[in-house]
């Protein structure tokens, strides 16, 4: 057994970064080099990593990884996984798994072949709001789930591969929409009860967009899932949203209700008239009242989530279903099948585990 895991990280802008944070937290993980085109200086020192690459594949042949971060643009998480499977190296691949079904169900084969591990990094199942929460429910404390909506939205995304549809591999809902739909997945779905009909409503990308007229994709979009056992569940996302990012969950039982705020629920209320650097990721105003973030990456779940995927790497043991490549595929499935239903208009039916 491992006393330590050796990290490479692809990437170096926003995602890289709460990896290499959570990384630091930890005492079983050294990050010893990173590879990406630019940022490379910046992302080295602040986290002193020692080897930088511009080539991942490169970084992948030369130091004996046993972990691979992949903070990259969507379309690259493919050719990556491949890459660092094929060198029996395991993987941690960012939100969404793939661009396509096609992609991601190769990701999750070849990782099977080749007896390497695939984690989805979906951040909302280590989140400490939402550990709590899943607790409630297994006590029972709101009885039966009849209906639970979850959303993420903000005023959009600053990357110019998020704004492509041809490199994210859709719009806000396949690479924001994600988080609601594996967590409504893992909270109701799973063997025994999987989505067996979706309803998607979004708008067209470019000129059919609410704001964003220069992304390809769509900046607003929200579907109804109805589970085999009868509950609906509500997935939103959008780039229409000011004032910060908005992270909600809504679950109603047959005897309670619980409501989650996962990004505006710190327990420090800030007035400023001059007003503060930062509060919330997304938020463009931080004048007058505000509340500040305490420790924003570790209540997302990001430091938790790594802490785990390290765990499993030491102790060689395969990840729980919703952030394992196979919840990171029925994802994409799910949100392939409400762009269907949004083009044809119609209710789209299968069935999605």
């Amino acid at each position: 057994m491992k006393d330590k895991v050796r990290v490479g990280i692809v990437g170096s802008k926003f995602a890289a970064d709460f990896h290499c944070d959570a990384y630091s937290r930890m005492d079983n993980a050294d990050v010893v080099a990173v590879a990406a085109l630019d940022n490379l200086e910046q992302i080295s020192g602040k986290y002193g990593i020692p080897a930088t690459y511009e080539d991942y594949n490169e970084m992948i042949e030369k130091e004996n990884l046993d972990l691979v971060s992949i903070c990259a643009p969507n379309f690259l998480h493919h050719p990556i996984v491949l890459a660092a499977s094929a060198a029996g190296v395991h993987s941690i691949c960012e939100k969404p798994l793939a661009i396509s079904v096609e992609q991601a169900r190769e990701m999750v084969e070849v990782s099977e072949r080749n007896n390497t591990k695939l984690f989805y990094a979906e951040d909302w199942l280590h989140a400490p709001a939402l550990i709590r929460t899943e607790a409630l429910l297994a006590e029972g404390a709101v009885g039966e789930i009849l209906f639970v909506k979850a959303k993420e939205v903000h005023n959009g995304t600053h990357s110019p591969f998020a704004q492509n549809k041809e490199t994210c591999g859709g719009g806000v809902f396949l690479h924001m929409g994600c988080h609601a739909v594996t967590w409504l997945l893992y909270i109701l779905g799973q063997d025994d009860n999987p989505v067996v009909e979706v309803t998607g409503k979004m708008t067209g990308g470019g000129e059919q967009n609410f704001i964003h007229k220069g992304n390809t994709g769509e900046d607003f979009g929200m579907g109804m899932m109805r589970f085999k056992k009868g509950q609906f569940a509500f997935a939103e996302s959008n780039y229409i949203t000011q004032g910060g990012m908005d992270d909600k969950i809504e679950i109603y039982g047959t005897k309670g209700v619980i409501k989650v705020d996962l990004t505006f629920s710190s327990a420090v209320n800030c007035y400023s008239m001059n007003g503060i650097a930062y509060s919330i990721e997304k938020a463009d105003i931080n004048v007058g009242w505000t509340k500040p973030a305490v420790d924003e990456f570790y209540n997302l779940g990001y430091v938790t989530e790594m802490e785990y995927f390290v765990d499993c790497v030491i102790q060689d043991r395969q990840p729980k279903y919703g952030v394992d490549g196979r919840a990171g595929l029925a994802t994409v499935e799910i949100i392939q099948a409400f762009y269907e239903s949004n083009e044809k208009g119609k209710t789209i039916y299968g069935e999605w585990i």
